[in-house]
């Protein structure tokens, strides 16, 4: 007999949930372009008796508590006919983590009656519970709600799961560095962009360039100046205008990076560039 908790989520035995033909329901569609399979699954037990083995031991679940995975059925859950559990299915583009570290865990818990948890699992079932919640639309307020929070949630039970290893952290922030390189001109380089391209969160990396004494923000910007400073240096027979330079490394206000590139190097992008020809001149002499 698998032993039962106490209970968690409002009582409704007799409730229709909106679950679709493969029994879960989805947290937003895939966006355009993205692999429709590279998704999490989310258990939220209800209710009756049910347990989750995991490292040799067994853990008793109880109403409203949360199995995070890569299958809708978690591997060493237990439980009988009368418990009941609602599945649900959420994209990893919304959540910023990635598929395969979260399949080497071997599958994450969370109570459901406590911190993050708690309000994850309350947003769960407010969805499981309302009409056509399964085909929810990417401008759905709570869906994006769920999403936001199950996104904090998945990245606070991975730090957990596997505390950080510092010679990892270098390489991964050596390769977030190297894709802001190969991407300095993209106007659109925003953090969250970024995050994605390396499938962390948001929240994690800012932390990595927090350790390494700067902000994404910071670094960004200091590399997009760099690189309009060698640009505006650089011998031309044909003149080229501060502002196209500052256009071609991702600055759309031209005020907004004249008063940086003054900050940075103590003169205005057309004076340095008027110093770098002179100089040039005189070599050239």
């Amino acid at each position: 007999m698998i032993p039962s908790g106490p209970s968690s989520l409002p009582e409704n035995r007799h409730l229709r949930l909106a679950q679709d033909a493969e029994g879960c329901i989805d947290i937003l569609a895939a966006p355009p372009g993205a692999d429709p399979e590279d998704c999490l699954y989310v258990v939220l037990h209800v209710d009756g008796p049910a347990v989750v083995r995991r490292h040799g031991a067994g853990t008793v679940l109880a109403p409203g508590d949360l199995l995070i995975g890569t299958s809708p059925h978690p591997a060493g859950l237990l439980w009988d006919a009368e418990c009941r559990m609602v599945r649900y299915r959420v994209p990893c583009f919304y959540l910023g983590v990635c598929r395969d570290d979260v399949r080497r865990t071997g599958g994450l818990m969370v109570r459901g009656n406590e911190g993050v948890g708690s309000l994850a699992s309350r947003l769960l079932w407010t969805l499981a519970t309302r009409e056509r919640a399964h085909r929810a639309r990417p401008g759905d307020y709570l869906a994006r709600s769920a999403s936001d929070i199950l996104a904090v949630l998945v990245t606070e039970l991975m730090e957990r799961e596997a505390p950080e290893d510092p010679s990892g952290s270098a390489q991964l922030l050596a390769r977030i560095r190297a894709h802001i390189e190969e991407n300095l001109a993209d106007p659109d380089l925003a953090p969250e962009a970024i995050a994605r391209s390396q499938h962390i969160s948001v929240r994690y990396l800012h932390k990595l360039f927090q350790q390494d004494g700067t902000t994404v923000g910071q670094w960004v910007r200091q590399r997009r100046l760099d690189a309009c400073r060698r640009e505006l240096e650089r011998p031309s027979h044909r003149p080229i205008s501060v502002a196209a330079v500052a256009h071609r490394w991702g600055f759309v206000s031209h005020s907004h990076f004249s008063r940086a590139f003054r900050d940075t190097y103590g003169v205005s992008p057309r004076e340095w560039q008027a110093y770098a020809a002179r100089v040039d001149v005189r070599r050239s002499s």
